[in-house]
Order: structure tokens, then C-alpha cells, then sequence
């Protein structure tokens, strides 16, 4: 059996349900994922980004991405994600977040709640956004995150992310 830390970042994005129509699919749920994934890995923070990221490396991509229909546009991009269920997304994500990275003992993890720029709608329904992210400081790197309705709402939210990370060993750190 292969062991999970080496497995290929593709193998812990396999399981994500598709929720498009099978006979519209232009460009692969995979390959939508791992290029977001890559391009926000390096510094793009918009639809358009990514896109401009997907093309820049589209020759890189080719090598490990099936890209049957080249790089897709920015609104496919966004379209894609609106549609994906995000607690599915972050399952694999924390999956794969926790196959690279192991948790040494005394290991500080900060849990912190922010509010999202630019998440609050004026006159819309959706109020701002707050999350609870958990951050291992050593590694500059954020284990997961849980929103939260309401800022006075994070002390509910941290036990369901303490939940879903194997902190074992860890110091946690909590910002009131």
C-alpha cells in the first residue's frame, strides 16, 4: 500500500462530486481543481488570475493534467466552485494538508477568527463572512478553517475544527 504522504496531490481531489450534467463537460472537475490549487498557490487571488496562471503554465500543467480542452476560462473557473460543495472541498483539502505535513510535539497552533474583506453585500442577504482558521505558525501554513455566522459565534466553531485536524501533540493557541 502506498503511503499517504506520497500520494499525488490529484489522489485527494479524486473523490469530489461533479455536480454538472455528464454531457456538458468541457474541461475535468480534476483539472479545474489543481490548477485553482496551483494557482493560489502561487499568489492569484481571482477568477482571472487563475485563469492568466493556467495559461502562463499550461505546458507545465500538461504533464500531469489531462486539459483535453486547454485551460478553461475565469468563469468556468468561478461557475465550478459556486457548485462544489465546500465541506466536500475542504475534507479533501485537510486530507491532503495532513498527508505533507506532520505535527511535531510542542508544535504551536494559533486559532483566530477573522472577518472576510469585501464579504459583506450592502442591501444583499449575506451578511460578513467570519471565519476560524487554525495556523501552524512554524510552518506558515493554514491547517483548515471553519465559518461561522456570527463573530460572537467562533467559540461554537473552534471544537467542530478541532474536530476535523489531528492536532495531537500540538500546542493550540486561542485568540480571544
Amino acid at each position: 500500500m502506498i503511503d499517504a504522504a506520497i500520494l499525488p496531490l490529484k489522489e485527494h481531489f479524486r473523490s469530489l462530486d461533479d455536480p454538472r450534467a455528464q454531457h456538458r463537460i468541457e474541461h475535468l472537475l480534476l483539472d479545474i481543481v489543481l490548477v485553482t490549487i496551483c494557482a493560489v498557490i502561487c499568489g492569484a487571488d481571482t477568477w482571472v488570475e487563475i485563469e492568466h496562471y493556467g495559461i502562463a503554465k499550461q505546458e507545465w500543467l500538461e504533464t500531469f493534467l489531462e486539459l483535453p480542452n486547454g485551460i478553461p476560462s475565469h468563469d468556468t473557473f468561478e461557475r465550478m466552485f459556486a457548485r462544489l460543495r465546500p465541506e466536500q472541498l475542504q475534507q479533501c483539502f485537510l486530507n491532503w494538508v495532513q498527508a505533507v505535513f506532520n505535527i511535531t510535539d510542542g508544535q504551536l497552533i494559533n486559532l483566530d477568527g477573522k472577518t472576510l474583506r469585501g464579504s459583506y453585500e450592502r442591501g444583499g442577504k449575506q451578511g460578513m463572512i467570519h471565519m476560524v482558521s487554525a495556523w501552524a505558525s512554524q510552518n506558515r501554513l493554514v491547517l483548515g478553517q471553519r465559518k461561522v455566522n456570527e463573530k460572537s459565534n467562533e467559540i461554537t466553531a473552534i471544537p467542530e475544527l478541532l474536530r476535523v485536524l489531528d492536532l495531537n501533540g500540538a500546542v493550540v493557541s486561542i485568540d480571544a
